[in-house]
């Protein structure tokens, strides 16, 4: 049986992972996936996790079956959280997660259930993993275009492209701090959005996973809640991997927003059985570490104050790092990069430029262009604008044609 099996693809990211790990230079520098690192290069354990894992520890609570929606009492925090307003989380249903990809699949399968024949719009340049799980759940995808920014990839009739999906298709949109690209709509575009999915009839997919690194907490939730206040039904992904650090823990959160309790009562109940054949029920120490964390005032303050330290420390890396491309005479990248915001940045290299700053720099990105500035230590800013610059100016001196 094993012998008939083609060979996989393999995962990109992984695989860079793997070459990172196989090199022996010492000051190699890697940048490839989406983990914060503080000032030292260590990912560390927030302060506010900590004290609630001291908490959950002195308790010794019961290591029982939560059910298929996971822990009640994180639901209710993450409802709260996300939507903000009362008028919301009453029309709004949500069970826990194997992080935020598994509520992006439980919410793929949702679509296929109620709307067979649906088509699914990602952005180009996308997560890399949006496309994967959306096929792998039988959907259909098309994409359109990012507004163009100045060295970035992405079309510039984003707005253009989404007028031709149709009514009961789905589209997949980042809340905040795009990834790959670090370039978000503008108010102003998110307002145009709303309307022509309430136009069109097309349902607002919300990928909600860096909320909090951008422009701030509330700033990032801004358009999401936005697109739940104006229209019947929103589907949302959150995770909680990036902004309390859980990675491992693996927590995350589906919500969905309808017009009636009936409907989400069946909502959830199909949202249930889609966990039930893929991973049964999800692991309860995240979700009780957020939950504590969310519920109690001191705890919740500590969370966002170190929330907010990190969203300043990704912000500064970003610009100094603009300003050091800006003065190694590179204006056009340091000015694209100024642009941009969260983990993510995107640097207009072509793939085989990203591959030959491996090689001859040790500076591991995705091949996109796309680099993780939330991952780089302070003192290794110099090092990754020299490698930038040297791979922008070696393009430069090769002769056309």
């Amino acid at each position: 049986m094993l012998e008939l099996l083609p060979s996989p693809p393999a995962d990109p990211l992984f695989d860079l992972e793997a070459e990172f790990a196989a090199d022996t230079r010492p000051d190699r520098l890697n940048l490839v996936l989406g983990v914060y690192r503080d000032r030292t290069g260590a990912t560390p354990v927030m302060e506010a996790v900590r004290k609630a894992e001291v908490r959950l520890a002195e308790r010794s609570v019961s290591k029982e079956y939560r059910g298929l929606s996971g822990n009640a009492s994180f639901n209710r925090a993450m409802l709260s959280m996300v939507l903000g307003a009362r008028a919301l989380t009453e029309r709004a249903t949500a069970v826990q997660t194997v992080a935020g990809t598994g509520a992006l699949r439980l919410l793929a399968d949702l679509v296929r259930q109620t709307r067979p024949g649906a088509t699914v719009w990602i952005s180009d340049p996308a997560y890399v993993n949006h496309r994967p799980i959306l096929e792998g759940a039988g959907l259909q995808v098309r994409t359109y275009g990012r507004p163009a920014s100045a060295g970035l990839p992405g079309a510039a009739g984003m707005l253009d492209d989404l007028r031709a999906a149709r009514r009961h298709d789905v589209v997949l949109l980042q809340g905040c701090c795009h990834n790959p690209t670090g370039v978000d709509p503008s108010v102003e575009e998110w307002e145009e959005l709303a309307g022509l999915a309430a136009a069109n009839g097309w349902v607002p997919f919300v990928d909600l996973a860096y909320h909090g690194l951008g422009d701030g907490l509330e700033a990032d939730l801004r358009a999401t809640r936005m697109l739940s206040e104006r229209l019947p039904e929103v589907l949302i992904a959150a995770s909680c991997s990036k902004n309390f650090g859980l990675y491992s823990d693996r927590t995350g959160c589906a919500i969905v927003l309808g017009s009636s309790r009936r409907a989400l009562g069946h909502v959830e109940t199909a949202l249930q059985n889609a966990a039930r054949t893929l991973y049964s029920m999800p692991p309860e120490h995240g979700a009780a570490v957020v939950t504590t964390i969310l519920e109690g005032e001191r705890l919740r303050a500590v969370w966002r104050a170190e929330l907010d330290a990190m969203r300043e420390h990704i912000t500064a890396n970003r610009a100094e790092l603009a300003a050091r491309l800006r003065a190694l005479g590179h204006a056009g990248q340091a000015a694209a990069l100024a642009r941009q915001k969260g983990m993510f940045s995107m640097l207009s290299l072509t793939p085989e430029q990203m591959g030959e700053m491996r090689r001859r720099s040790g500076i591991y990105g995705t091949n996109s262009g796309r680099v993780n500035v939330a991952g780089l230590p302070a003192d290794r800013i110099p090092f990754l604008a020299r490698g930038i610059a040297t791979a922008l100016e070696a393009a430069r001196a090769v002769p056309s044609g």
